[in-house]
């Protein structure tokens, strides 16, 4: 009941990408989209339908997100093709999603056009920790590299959110919601069209009391909780009738409460999220030449405390993006469209840890910064009715790496008999982030990371659409992988002491390149619709290995699963009752580059129930992990065991 409009490189099928996802929106979105007109996909910097995309696309729209009943966005891409994540404890810990074995930094989040990634992160790179549900209608995930039309650092996929436009004069929607552990979310929006003028504003507010994020199988015990507000709006203005203005913002701030260094205790961290945009809209030649012209911002501030310490703060950090952009795309036939564009992007942060102790003086901001600068164009043509061929290439120029031109190019034919193929190649280039080269464990020696990858697929579509399956065959090569190193006492190491220090002073570790990594695998799905009976899966085989030459060849990358499947089942009856099971299995994985610690498999089983009031009310309820499951995403941290959620969401 899930309404997932998955397109795989090989595949449209729907997936369950919540805590009781089912099929049988997956089987509408297949009726609906027959044509392959009705699923249109914005991701691709212009609006594509799925039949015109070589890459491997999921889409998730208002309908599934609102039957998923998750709060994070985390746990609503969780069920999808080719996604792992490792979390540091139960909500609010720090999280990372992986895309085909790719490193979470290598994956662009984009939320309503703006990229987000925090420079004082460790990869420069976006944590999900604090992405909530809230007011969100779309999300859509690229799979592959997205380089030409995103960036360079788009070497794994592109995540992308689009907050809810205004669609009635007037309206507005909530959800309330209560369950385990204390937990309660409450959210409400309203937005309208009045005139020339469109707008929405929306906030959320989430608590709990949460879990150990030390976990408990090694003597975690008190609950770290965790809350979170946000809000957000949109406005967008027709000056004339080819001339929009429009601007729009989120904010969210959260605190945590987890353990440091393995054992219960009283650390929490407080963040603090902005983004902004503010854009310019002209159309010309009769709409066939869009124009685009756009200012984005984004600030991530992050501390930790722990007030047992004489000085409570031990960490403080302050990210920050300024982008300009102008993006073009011009019909220049019914066959041929150009999509072309320039970027200027400059990123600083900075960061310190302070001492407990109130004698040792505040250390230095440690700071960084970085300029990239770039021009990318795509051309797409159907040479002949079915065919679609795109071909694009990228010119980055980095302030400190001088410049790298990227290719991609792909293409998607479909046949009469329902077959759909698909192909693409891709590349990527990433700067090493600022925290990477500059922090107290930065090695400004590092060189970029470069990557490329190529996808082939196929999908079938039977019984009018109401059976679809594919399989995608993915394969991608990472040269110079940033990875962090451990130092040990003592060191010979030059690079275990602080650069520069007299007399030399050790520290834990620092970053280096490795020679090479490498991932391939299979993704393959399936949906099927018998009446108010619907069925799906998926199941994802990702080798991630790194290459490089000495002790860890061949080995796992670390905390990503080598095997991961999704099952749904749901049935709706005709008096408003829907009923559906999600179960998700994800086989073991390591912790670390040596493959010496173990992270056993897990399985986990989710119910959910849904009834209709009105039209416009319905009662939800769901149980997540109800056999209570113990596992592990990152050795030592909890996970969420059973838990039982239920609430009331209305939409005028």
């Amino acid at each position: 009941m899930f309404r997932i409009f998955f397109r795989s490189s090989i595949c449209l099928a729907a997936v369950a990408a919540s805590s009781a996802a089912s099929a049988d929106e997956a089987s509408t979105a297949h009726a609906v989209a027959a044509d392959g007109d009705s699923i249109v996909v914005t991701a691709t910097r212009a609006p594509l339908t799925l039949d015109e995309i070589p890459s491997s696309v999921a889409v998730l729209d208002k309908a599934a997100i609102d039957r998923a009943q998750d709060i994070g966005v985390t746990e609503l891409l969780l069920r999808t093709p080719g996604i792992s994540i490792s979390r540091n404890g139960g909500y609010g810990t720090s999280t990372s999603l992986r895309i085909r074995g790719a490193e979470s930094e290598h994956s662009v989040v984009v939320i309503d056009g703006v990229k987000l990634n925090d420079p004082s992160s460790t990869g420069g790179g976006f944590n999900f920790t604090n992405l909530l549900a809230g007011d969100i209608s779309r999300i859509e995930v690229l799979r592959g590299p997205q380089s030409i039309l995103w960036g360079s650092q788009a070497i794994g996929g592109v995540v992308n959110v689009v907050t809810a436009s205004p669609e009635k004069a007037l309206e507005g929607s909530f959800d309330l919601e209560a369950g385990s552990r204390q937990t309660v979310s409450a959210r409400a929006a309203v937005g309208g069209r009045t005139g020339p003028l469109h707008w929405r504003i929306g906030g959320q507010r989430f608590t709990t009391d949460g879990i150990s994020s030390h976990a408990k199988a090694f003597g975690g015990t008190e609950r770290d909780g965790y809350r979170n507000s946000n809000v957000s709006g949109r406005a967008e203005l027709a000056l004339a009738d080819n001339v929009s203005a429009e601007v729009r913002g989120t904010y969210s701030s959260g605190r945590v409460e987890f353990d440091g260094f393995n054992t219960d205790s009283n650390d929490y961290g407080q963040n603090k999220e902005f983004v902004g945009y503010a854009g310019l809209n002209v159309d010309l030649v009769g709409g066939r030449f869009r124009n685009r012209i756009a200012y984005a911002y984004t600030d991530t501030n992050r501390d930790n405390f722990n007030p047992d310490r004489a000085r409570p703060r031990s960490f403080e950090a302050d990210g920050k993006n300024k982008r300009w952009e102008y993006q073009g795309s011009f019909d220049v036939s019914d066959r041929i469209t150009a999509i072309f564009g320039v970027e200027n992007e400059r990123s600083d942060f900075r960061s310190r840890s302070p001492s407990a102790s109130l004698a040792t003086p505040l250390p230095a901001f440690v700071r960084g910064k970085a300029e990239i600068t770039s021009v990318y164009g795509q051309l797409s043509v159907e040479p002949i009715s079915g065919l679609t061929l795109n071909g694009g290439v990228r010119y980055d120029d980095h302030d400190r790496y001088g410049g790298q031109t990227l290719f991609a190019a792909g293409g998607v034919w479909r046949l009469p008999t329902g077959t759909v193929l698909r192909a693409s190649y891709g590349e990527g280039f990433k700067a090493p982030g600022l925290y990477q080269l500059f922090s107290e464990y930065g090695n400004i020696g590092l060189d970029p990371e470069e990557a490329h990858g190529w996808e082939a697929g196929i999908e079938q579509h039977l019984f009018d659409r109401k059976l679809v399956v594919g399989a995608t065959w993915f394969d991608r090569t990472t040269t110079n992988q940033i990875i962090y190193n451990g130092c040990s006492a003592p060191s010979t190491d030059p690079m275990c002491f602080v650069p520069g220090s007299n007399p030399p002073n050790p520290r834990f570790g620092y970053y280096l390149n490795v020679a090479r990594s490498e991932a391939h695998g299979v993704e393959a799905v399936a949906a099927m619709t018998l009446g108010g009976l619907r069925l799906d899966g998926n199941y994802s085989w990702i080798v991630a290995e790194d290459r490089s030459p000495g002790a860890n060849f061949g080995n796992w990358l670390p905390r990503r699963p080598r095997n991961i499947a999704n099952a749904s089942a749901s049935y709706g009856f005709d008096f408003g009752l829907e009923l559906g099971a999600a179960l998700r299995w994800s086989g073991k994985s390591y912790d670390n580059a040596s493959n010496a610690q173990r992270l056993d498999d897990y399985t986990l089983v989710d119910l959910r129930a849904e009834f209709a009031l009105s039209d416009t009310v319905k009662l939800f309820a769901r149980a997540e992990n109800i056999f209570d499951e113990h596992y592990m995403t990152a050795f030592r941290y909890g996970s969420l065991g059973r838990s039982i959620y239920a609430g009331i969401r209305g939409r005028f």
